[in-house]
């Protein structure tokens, strides 16, 4: 699901709150309490005059649903996945999951698949808004997708926590020697930073590990420093250099 940009693509993080645009400042949107994605769109939308060629749009992890499919050798094909996938869909979210459109991203060879939903409405709409632009949309990809392309030669074979913040929100993801082994979202506050050490061993202790995972990549939107706690081996990422990332 990784994606060769070329140089002069327009490149855009989509969030609740703000846009992300490349050469250009971030864009800050009202307050938007239920995540919806129809405000930064409409605020896209009035952005893009004078610009031409294509254009590739990031999606906060807000906009996207995501689950963990375990490694099953018996799925040889991309269609089969993408099966598992939407069953898994609609097992946990219901009918309107038929409203999803749904991709499957291979975490390693034997590892286990991430699967992605994003609303199909909300594809839609942005293939309208740069088509009305005179623009091709070439690519969208969801936030977490895009950092794992990022850091995926780095953690290796390693084990890490994956912390990515958006407004009102975390989202980890735990890698473990190489494997992903679970993807969780949970509320926060502005307070997280500090309690971070305590939100990790509470998800480890919920995933049950013998060992602990010390090491930290974050992906915040503000500033973290990464010496605040000494057990942890933290490393940080602008939220907006891997909204605009080209890969």
């Amino acid at each position: 699901m990784s994606l060769l940009w070329r140089n002069k693509q327009l490149r855009v993080g989509l969030a609740p709150d703000r846009i992300y645009m490349s050469g250009a400042r971030a864009i800050e949107l009202a307050a938007n309490d239920d995540g919806s994605w129809n405000a930064p769109v409409a605020a896209l939308a009035s952005s893009l005059g004078g610009m031409k060629g294509e254009a590739a749009v990031v999606l906060a992890d807000q906009f996207v649903r995501y689950t963990l499919l375990p490694y099953n050798e018996t799925l040889k094909t991309r269609e089969q996945w993408l099966a598992l996938a939407t069953h898994r869909f609609n097992t946990l979210h219901g009918p309107r999951a038929a409203e999803w459109q749904i991709t499957v991203t291979e975490t390693a060879p034997m590892g286990a698949r991430l699967a992605c939903a994003v609303d199909r409405a909300l594809v839609a709409e942005l293939m309208e808004v740069f088509g009305k632009a005179n623009m091709r949309l070439v690519s969208v990809q969801p936030f977490l997708v895009v950092a794992f392309n990022r850091i995926r030669k780095t953690v290796g074979n390693g084990s890490c926590w994956i912390v990515v913040e958006e407004p009102g929100r975390l989202t980890l993801a735990l890698i473990q020697r190489g494997m992903w082994i679970a993807i969780r979202s949970r509320r926060a506050d502005s307070g997280w930073r500090n309690l971070l050490p305590e939100i990790l061993e509470r998800e480890s202790a919920f995933l049950g590990l013998a060992e602990p995972v010390t090491r930290v990549i974050v992906c915040a939107q503000h500033e973290f420093d990464t010496e605040m706690h000494d057990a942890w081996r933290a490393e940080a990422i602008a939220y907006r250099e891997l909204a605009l990332a080209a890969e």
